[in-house]
C-alpha cells in the first residue's frame, strides 16, 4: 500500500517535470475549425503571396506601384511559356489551409498550368496535376459552384479548402507548360506551430486521363498504394463518346488490406458512386455532385469526409466502363480524374502524368 501511495504521488509531479523540460507530447493542436473561440492555439498564422512571397511577419505589400511605395506593387505576374514559379517554401511545422488562384480561363491554359507539391523533403512531389482539376473544374471548364473541398467563381476564381500538413518543410511550385503567356494571382494560407500527430497523413493528388479507355478494364482512380492511408474523393471527368447510350453503369470497387479478385467496397453504379439517381443531373453538393453536365462533359465528385475510408496496408481503386443501351454493355469513353488522399512519407512515386498534348487533346472548347 505505502509503495502505490508513493507512486500515485511521485507520478504527477514527474510528469510535470518532463512536460517542463520538452519531454513530453503537448496536447494535440485543436480543431479550428469546430473550436473558433480557442485563443490559445499556439498557431500563428501566415500567408503568401507576390505581395509577401516569404509569409515573413511585417514583410508584405513593400513593393511599389506607379501610385507609390505599398500602393498594389506585386499583386500578380506574367507566367511565360515554359516558366515554373515557386509558390511557397515553409519551414514547419504547420498547415497550408487554403490556397486561391486565378488566372486566364480558357480550358487550354487550366490543363497546361501543373502544380506540384513536396512534403518534408521528399525528393519526389506528392502532388502532381493540372491546376484546374486541382481546383474543381475538370476538362479546363470552370463553372460556379462550391463544394466542401472547393469552390469557383465564374471568371476563375479557384479555391481549394483541404488541410495540407507537414513537419518540417512545404514547397509548392507552378508550371506553364502551355504556349503562351498567362497572368497569375494566387494566395497560401497556412498556420505554423502546429501539434501533428505521429501518425501524420500529407495531402497526395495524383491526375490521371485515358482519352479513350479500354473495354472491358476498368479506370484506375487510385493505383496501388502501401502503409496507412485514407482515401479523401476524387474529381471525376467523364466525355461521353456514345452519345445515343448512357454511359454510367460502371461500378466503383476499393481493394483494401489484402484484397485480391473482388474489393471490400463496392458500389451500384457511376451516377450512384456521386449519390446521384438515374442518370447525371447537373446538380453541386457539399459532399457530392456534378457541377458540369452539358454537350456530353461531365465533371463531377465525391468527397469522403463524413464517411471516411481509411486503408492499413494497401488500398487500390478502380470503376468499371459499363454502358446501358438495351441493356448493359462494355463501353468505351474519355475518362479523367483528380484523386486525393492522405498517406505518411516516404511515400511511393506518383505515376507518371499524361504530357500536356494528351491532357488538352479533346477538351471543351469555350465559344468564341
Amino acid at each position: 500500500m505505502k509503495r502505490a501511495f508513493q507512486t500515485r504521488t511521485l507520478l504527477p509531479l514527474l510528469a510535470a517535470a518532463f512536460l517542463a523540460a520538452g519531454c513530453l507530447p503537448n496536447e494535440p493542436t485543436p480543431d479550428i475549425v469546430t473550436t473558433p473561440y480557442a485563443l490559445d492555439t499556439g498557431l500563428v498564422s501566415r500567408s503568401i503571396c507576390f505581395e509577401n512571397p516569404t509569409g515573413a511577419p511585417g514583410a508584405g505589400g513593400r513593393a511599389a506601384s506607379k501610385l507609390g511605395v505599398a500602393r498594389k506593387g506585386a499583386p500578380s505576374m506574367s507566367l511565360k511559356a515554359g516558366q515554373e514559379v515557386q509558390l511557397c517554401d515553409i519551414e514547419g511545422p504547420g498547415t497550408i489551409r487554403h490556397i486561391w488562384m486565378t488566372t486566364a480561363r480558357d480550358p487550354q491554359n487550366l490543363r497546361s498550368l501543373v502544380i506540384r507539391a513536396w512534403w518534408d523533403g521528399q525528393a519526389h512531389p506528392s502532388i502532381e496535376c493540372p491546376i484546374g482539376d486541382f481546383m474543381g473544374a475538370a476538362h479546363g471548364k470552370v463553372m460556379p459552384y462550391f463544394s466542401a473541398v472547393h469552390s469557383l467563381g465564374k471568371n476563375a476564381g479557384m479555391n481549394i479548402w483541404l488541410p495540407m500538413p507537414f513537419a518540417s518543410r512545404a514547397r509548392i511550385t507552378l508550371t506553364n507548360a502551355g504556349q503562351k503567356a498567362v497572368p497569375l494571382y494566387y494566395q497560401i494560407d497556412y498556420t505554423l506551430g502546429e501539434k501533428h500527430p505521429r501518425d501524420l497523413g500529407r495531402l497526395h493528388v495524383l491526375f490521371a486521363r485515358e482519352n479513350p479507355t479500354t473495354q472491358k478494364q476498368d479506370f484506375v482512380l487510385l493505383p496501388k498504394r502501401t502503409g496507412k492511408g485514407r482515401f479523401i474523393g476524387a474529381l471525376i471527368g467523364v466525355r461521353n463518346l456514345h452519345p445515343g447510350q448512357w454511359w454510367g453503369e460502371g461500378e466503383i470497387k476499393f481493394y483494401m488490406d489484402g484484397d485480391t479478385e473482388y474489393p471490400t467496397i463496392c458500389g451500384t453504379g457511376s451516377e450512384d458512386y456521386v449519390c446521384l439517381s438515374y442518370g447525371m443531373q447537373q446538380t453541386p453538393y457539399l459532399y457530392n455532385g456534378c457541377s458540369l453536365n452539358e454537350n456530353n462533359f461531365v465533371s463531377m465528385y465525391r468527397w469522403h469526409l463524413p464517411d471516411p475510408i481509411w486503408w492499413q496496408e494497401e488500398c487500390r481503386v478502380t470503376i468499371q466502363q459499363i454502358a446501358w443501351q438495351k441493356g448493359l454493355a462494355e463501353t468505351s469513353d474519355d475518362w479523367s480524374t483528380a484523386t486525393f488522399w492522405y498517406e505518411s512519407i516516404p511515400s511511393a512515386p506518383l505515376p507518371p502524368m499524361p504530357d500536356v498534348e494528351a491532357r488538352t487533346a479533346d477538351i471543351w472548347q469555350d465559344q468564341k
